[in-house]
């Protein structure tokens, strides 16, 4: 299922160029990064280790780039959190991949060693690198420049092995024989960190992991490995169950109570033009562009409520507290502004228009604009 981006945006751009589009993406509660990789002349993209709680910032960031998602993948099945992939697959339709040794449910694209996942021109290879789970695999780019290694290699690092059928010797080969055998200057972009450190490269790793890189032996390792004394993973009793089914809620989530809003990437509610005219009659459409403006040649929703967004916080009494609220202003900026304001002073049924009158006025919406003297 493509995704519009909004007007103006080029993925080519927001590649800064390049063919490939990478985007590193991090949840603080749980250290966990997330990946968006996309092949700019296709515009096909892959997930990779979404975050439940995340995934409206997910989506919101494929919908404005304008991305097809072909699949939402996992490295494993996590103990620390719910992957987001069900729900991405019900917002996108793309495949949900994991390991086929996981026995997950839900899953539309079981993986095995050595299969590749596709997006428009580009591929990624799946390697299974078990040691922290049976089911961990890492996956390389097609050309090997950067892999993405989930738990089984960190920066300086590498996951655990005393839970979830873990071993220190199978994870041993796994990074010894799978990842230090791709090229020196490949990235490895890791499932997680806790202190900032976002990429290394299996060069760095060879000489300076501390577990088992420079002299270290399978002996030297296995030994710390063994010796580590971690708490359990705090999540493991609700992550574990709802990782083996994708990330499917055991019961639906609510529907939203006013309207389909959208969290934009920012973070920010908005609702499309399209369902905002549809339902006008129920709305308060507030303007907080100057007298100016609404009165010049841009033109006005009919039956809007100006309030300029310098006189907002003294206003805000005259906004009616019986219907929700959409903030327009001319492309969606001093509005954004304004539906923080509302929000922050405790109205929750509010969102920004997204793209703002531009965007109403390119996709055909009616506005009143002054006669011609």
């Amino acid at each position: 299922m493509a995704a519009a981006s909004a007007p103006g945006v080029s993925l080519a751009a927001a590649a800064g160029g390049a063919s490939l589009l990478l985007r590193q993406l991090f949840d603080a509660a749980t250290g966990t990064f997330t990946y968006l990789l996309a092949d700019v002349p296709s515009g096909e993209g892959v997930l990779i280790d979404p975050v439940f709680e995340q995934h409206s910032r997910d989506l919101a960031l494929i919908r404005e780039l304008g991305i097809d998602l072909v699949a939402s993948i996992d490295t494993h099945a996590h103990a620390d959190h719910v992957t987001g992939s069900w729900l991405m697959r019900q917002a996108t339709g793309c495949a949900i991949g994991l390991a086929a040794t996981a026995h997950a449910e839900n899953v539309t694209l079981p993986l095995h060693h050595g299969e590749r996942v596709r997006f428009g021109g580009r591929s990624l290879e799946v390697h299974s690198t078990p040691g922290h789970t049976d089911g961990c695999l890492s996956y390389v780019l097609d050309d090997r420049a950067m892999a993405f290694t989930g738990d089984t290699l960190l920066v300086r690092g590498c996951g655990r092995c005393d839970f979830q059928q873990g071993n220190a010797h199978t994870l041993w080969r796994s990074i010894t024989e799978q990842l230090f055998t791709l090229p020196d200057a490949c990235l490895i972009y890791p499932g997680h960190d806790y202190t900032g450190r976002s990429v290394t490269s299996v060069a760095e790793e060879k000489a300076f992991n501390a577990r088992l890189g420079g002299a270290a032996t399978e002996r030297d390792f296995v030994g710390h490995m063994e010796s580590m004394k971690l708490p359990h993973p705090g999540r493991i009793a609700e992550a574990l169950p709802g990782n083996l089914r994708s990330g499917k809620p055991q019961q639906a989530a609510a529907a939203p109570e006013w309207a389909p809003v959208l969290p934009s990437y920012a973070g920010l509610p908005e609702l499309a033009p399209a369902w905002v005219t549809d339902h006008r009659a129920a709305l308060t459409i507030l303007d907080v562009r100057s007298r100016e403006e609404t009165e010049g040649p841009d033109g006005r929703i009919g039956g809007s409520l100006l309030i300029p967004l310098p006189e907002l916080e003294e206003r805000r009494g005259e906004i009616p507290e019986d219907r929700p609220v959409v903030v327009v202003c001319h492309s969606g900026s001093r509005s954004a502004l304004a539906t923080q304001q509302l929000l922050k002073a405790g109205r929750r049924q509010v969102a920004n228009l997204r793209g703002g009158l531009a965007r109403w006025s390119d996709e055909g919406y009616p506005l009143e604009r002054p006669s011609a003297p």
